[in-house]
């Protein structure tokens, strides 16, 4: 594992099935963390978009390379900052003590992002642990 790769689990009190929605529908995924153009699918592109101009513009985007309903969730993933560079981002959803326990692995920004590595660490740390946060206001059972 390299020491700039963003590992983060929470547990969920809903079943994986459940999770899965909020991780792959359009209308599901805008309301913890971006809307999203289409819903995410194996082997298409994706654009997740910005809330504050009304979905005009894209905020991160790339294209799901795994879709395993409802275990993992595969996708490139990029941001302005990285100027088209992709990193890649998968998702383990697990069964856990009648919820779900969900894993992420955001890996490549360091070699996606080179000497503005740590600035943009910090700040997808940041802003991963305030999506979970609102995630899970709607995993609630």
């Amino acid at each position: 594992m390299k020491t700039t790769t963003i590992n983060k689990s929470i547990f969920l009190a809903t079943d994986r099935e459940t999770v899965w929605q909020y991780l792959t529908d359009k209308d599901k995924l805008g309301e913890w963390f971006h809307p999203a153009a289409d819903d995410l699918i194996e082997g298409k592109p994706y654009a997740l978009l910005s809330d504050a101009d009304n979905g005009s513009s894209r905020v991160c985007w790339g294209n799901v390379l795994k879709a395993e309903k409802p275990a993992l969730l595969v996708y490139t993933f990029t941001v302005k900052p990285l100027n088209g560079a992709m990193t890649t981002v998968s998702w383990t959803l697990e069964e856990a003590a009648g919820g779900t326990r969900l894993t992420l692995t955001h890996d490549g920004i360091a070699e996606a992002a080179g000497e503005a590595a740590m600035g943009l660490l910090m700040a997808l740390d940041k802003g991963w642990d305030e999506h979970f946060s609102k995630l899970r206001g709607y995993c609630i059972v």
